[in-house]
Formats: structure tokens, sequence, C-alpha cells
């Protein structure tokens, strides 16, 4: 056998919101080794890498993937056949200059991550090793802390609340299988709050309920209730937030709970709520340009919360380099489909690390039942997952997958 790659093939499927996405087949000497499936978000930063959409607006609304597909098929794996299949940082290379461009919009990112992640599951399977541990090495595997996004809220829900996620953290356990119970257990008594209260209606795009609330604030009382309704304390779980906040920011500032304000007001809010609740890790606290609102939020109140970029930094080095240099944030969330590439996701992570950062592996609004990243949070030993709640299966596949890896592994993060 020589572990060469022989072919790669790509076809049109539906993500968790009926939308077309691509999925990618990697052969190896004539056999299929590798599968992957791409996500793609609602709630996406301008700075991203940029999949490729048919345009159509008589099919698929215009969403279809059929020059993605074709991009795969055609160019991809011509670039690509006979390469070694676990050259992971070559083949990426050669993609990244086969498109050309700065942010992957010619051949598209669905299409060049769906090759990269493709081959790196054939990687795997020619070494016979499990995904996590063939991305990991020997550093061996780390078990993160599952943050679980039970109440959904801005772009991924159709409600007046405009933070996106409020999630559940359990950190205060020793073993993952007892801390995802954790959350579980949270979500089901935030239901059981919510219907006693007349505000269960449907979920949001990650599994978590969707109700309308007099306030954002409304919603962290929540949580602290489904905790503490679960018979759990503060201590053992606490909260975290994607406020998103690009979605309802402008030119003119921010309009939060219907109101305008400038981004010293929002931080004040912020901090106001670190006061008051539980609340460990704030994600897109600000917008995406917004750099001077981060750096002071930093500075006044980075010593006590989890300030994560997503928006912020993409999962891109440039962007994370200029976060380092001027103390934007403490961490980072990590999307491979913002970047495009395997390659660029781990120097993304392996820069973050160095400076100290925290970093949170995340699922996208729009998934599959593909369970990639749970394999990246344990093999990079990042120490935290955001994934959505324990509901939908495009979101459970994920914790499933989790669950199989902690039969081997045993060692659990704590971030906090």
């Amino acid at each position: 056998m020589s572990d060469l790659i022989s072919g790669l093939d790509a076809r049109m499927i539906l993500d968790s919101r009926g939308v077309p996405t691509i999925e990618v087949d990697c052969y190896v000497d004539g056999a299929l080794l590798g599968r992957a499936a791409v996500p793609s978000g609602a709630s996406t930063g301008a700075h991203e890498a940029v999949e490729l959409r048919d345009g159509e607006e008589n099919r698929w609304l215009g969403k279809g993937v059929d020059n993605a597909v074709i991009n795969v098929v055609e160019n991809i794996q011509e670039a690509i056949v006979g390469m070694p299949v676990d050259a992971q940082k070559e083949i990426d290379e050669i993609l990244i200059e086969l498109d050309g461009t700065a942010n992957k919009s010619d051949l598209g990112a669905n299409s060049i991550l769906g090759a990269s992640l493709a081959c790196l599951h054939a990687g795997a399977a020619v070494h016979e090793l499990p995904l996590w541990r063939y991305i990991g090495g020997v550093q061996g595997g780390l078990m993160p802390v599952p943050m679980l996004n039970i109440l959904n809220g801005g772009a991924h829900a159709s409600s007046n609340v405009d933070i996106q996620e409020f999630m559940v953290v359990p950190h205060g356990f020793d073993r993952f299988e007892d801390s995802l119970r954790a959350g579980v257990e949270c979500y089901h008594s935030l239901k059981s709050a919510l219907k006693a209260d007349g505000l269960l209606s449907g979920i949001g795009d990650e599994g978590g309920f969707a109700p309308n609330l007099p306030s954002n604030e409304d919603g962290l009382k929540y949580i602290v209730k489904a905790i503490e309704g679960a018979g759990y304390s503060t201590e053992e779980i606490g909260i975290a937030l994607d406020v998103a906040s690009t979605e309802f920011h402008s030119p003119e500032g921010y309009t939060f709970d219907g109101k305008k304000m400038n981004g010293e007001e929002l931080a004040d809010i912020y901090s106001n709520w670190l006061d008051e609740y539980p609340l460990l890790s704030i994600e897109d606290a600000f917008g995406e340009d917004d750099w001077q609102s981060w750096t002071s939020f930093m500075q006044e109140d980075g010593d006590r919360v989890q300030l994560v970029g997503d928006d912020l930094f993409v999962t891109q080095s440039e962007r994370l380099a200029q976060g380092i240099e001027s103390a934007a944030a403490n961490a980072i969330l990590v999307k491979v489909n913002q970047v495009g590439t395997v390659t660029e996701t781990l120097e993304t992570m392996a820069m973050a690390e160095e400076a100290g950062f925290n970093r949170v592996i995340s699922h996208r609004s729009g998934e599959t039942e593909d369970t990639t990243i749970a394999d990246l949070a344990v093999g990079t030993r990042a120490g935290q997952i955001k994934t959505g709640a324990p509901a939908r299966s495009d979101r459970t596949a994920k914790y499933n997958q989790l669950l199989r890896i902690s039969e081997e592994i045993e060692d659990f993060a704590h971030p906090f």
C-alpha cells in the first residue's frame, strides 16, 4: 500500500438548517478512507474565508453548492492526486496556492475545507489511529469542558433576545461524562422553568430554547434558575455568553435591549453582570472591528472573565496577531471553516497557545452529523468546546463522539 491519494469525490448534502453544504470523500489506493462534511454559519464575520454558493435564486434559494462540488472533483482532485495522504501541511499549501485569493473566494472555502478535512480523516485511517490521536500525536488527548448553549437568541432564533447564546459551563467536575450529565440536566431544568412561566416555545438553530424575554438579563436569571433547579451550585456550573454583538452594531453604536449605546456603556452592563452572576466567559462582546472597546474592557475586566474573540479573530493568524499585540482578548474561538484548512487552523491555535490565550473549539449554526471538531478539541488539548444544546442529532453527534473518546482518556480540562 502506497498511502497515496488516488481520488476525491464530492456531493451536496443538507445541513441542520436544510441548506446545502458539501461533503468530500478521499480515496487512498482506490479505497474510500476519509469523509468530511463542511459546516456553515448564520452569524458570520466579515473577515471569514468565503464559502462558494451558486447564487441561482430558483434553485436552493441561491444556496446551492454545485460549483463547489465541481471545484473538488475537477480542480482540487487534479492538484493533489498522487500525494501522500498524511502530508497534511503540503496538501493544504497546494490548496491555498491553487485558490490564489486571500479569502479563498475562487475555489470557495467550503470546497477547500472539505478536501482538507477528508484528507485528514484518510490520514488517520492509513495510520490506523483514532482521529484525535492522529491530530494530537505524542502529547495525548485532553477531554474538554463542554459549553452547552441551552438558550438561543440573536441570529440563531426568532425571538426578541439580542444575545445569541446563553451557555452553561459545567467546569467543576473531574470527568467529562459527569460534566456533560450536569449540563444536560440543566437543559431539562431550564425547560421546566420556562414551561412553568408560560415561555416554552420553539428551539433555535443550535437546539437551545428560544423564548421571548423582557430583557437580555432575564436570560442570565433563567440560566441560574436552571442550574440551581438541577441541583447544582454556581460554583460547579458557570455561565458563558456569545453576545455576537456585531449583529447589533452599526457605525452609530450598539442597539441592545432596544436602547442605543456606545461600547463603554455596553461594557458597563457586562461589568455589572460579572458582579451579579457566575459569568465565566463572554464571546464577541463588541463588534468585529471595534478594537478600542475590546482593549478597554480587557484592561478593566480581563482579569476576571474569559473574553473570547470569534468575529474578531475568525480563526486567522493575522487577526489574532493584532489581538495579541493590542491585548484585545484572552481567548480565541476556533472554527475550521472560518479559515478553510486544517493546517491554518492548527497554526492559529498554536499562536494562541503560545500567547497564553484559551482556545475554544466551536461548531457552526449550520451543522451536519460530522464529528471532526470533537476529535479536534481532544487532540489539540484545547480544553473547551461549544457545540450547542443536547438536542438535535447534529449537536448530540459531537457529544456522543466525546463520550466515546472519554472511554480512552481520563484527563479532563479545568480552564476556570
